[in-house]
């Protein structure tokens, strides 16, 4: 599998590529090494970039987070990011008989990771803080992903597929604030360096 046309596969035409995601024979390592590894980092270094080299600001004022705090907090979502991927995809799972689905371990990892694209890609806006929302925006397009992926992964009826899509974005959700409270506990937002 080529990692670009993948990305791009999946972005472009998710339908069509769901079924030859579903054919190919993976684990959870493949998926991890050959995938989610390579793209988790780009939200996680852009970020550190933005917020610690470029810096955030207006009116002539910058803030910038200190070099270490940043690298720290690059190491911390990258690994949250890997984790999260891979409890969604647990989540995703187990609730797949509740939406007459067929449990997959490694169908749900396959979804959460192809369907995690569009987010994982649109952290590259993290580079200028002041278009970050833009990747809020492209990680919206993961919830077409998931939507369109869930017959074709997890067996669901397509009229099931909203639904089951919705509780999972709310799981997602939930267990991103929870990511995000541990991420704020370990990193306190103290250190901030101004700088005109």
């Amino acid at each position: 599998m080529n990692l670009i046309q993948r990305v791009q596969d999946i972005l472009l035409k998710p339908k069509q590529t769901w079924p030859v995601i579903a054919q190919e024979s993976a684990d959870t390592a493949s998926i991890y090494t050959g995938y989610v590894v390579v793209l988790a980092a780009i939200p996680a270094i852009a970020g550190f970039i933005g917020l610690s080299l470029v810096g955030a600001g207006a009116f002539g004022y910058s803030v910038r987070v200190p070099l270490m705090m940043g690298l720290t907090h690059m190491l911390l979502s990258y690994v949250l990011s890997l984790v999260a991927v891979f409890v969604l995809a647990l989540i995703t799972d187990a609730l797949a008989p509740t939406f007459d689905g067929t449990k997959s371990q490694i169908g749900a990892l396959k979804l959460i990771a192809y369907g995690s694209t569009a987010g994982f890609v649109g952290g590259v806006f993290g580079l200028v803080p002041g278009l970050a929302l833009l990747g809020l925006l492209a990680s919206l397009y993961s919830i077409y992903l998931i939507y369109t992926g869930l017959p074709v992964l997890m067996k669901c009826p397509p009229e099931k597929a909203a639904t089951y899509t919705a509780v999972v974005i709310v799981c997602g959700v939930a267990a991103m604030v929870v990511l995000a409270m541990v991420s704020n506990i370990a990193l306190p937002s103290r250190g901030m360096v101004f700088g005109g």
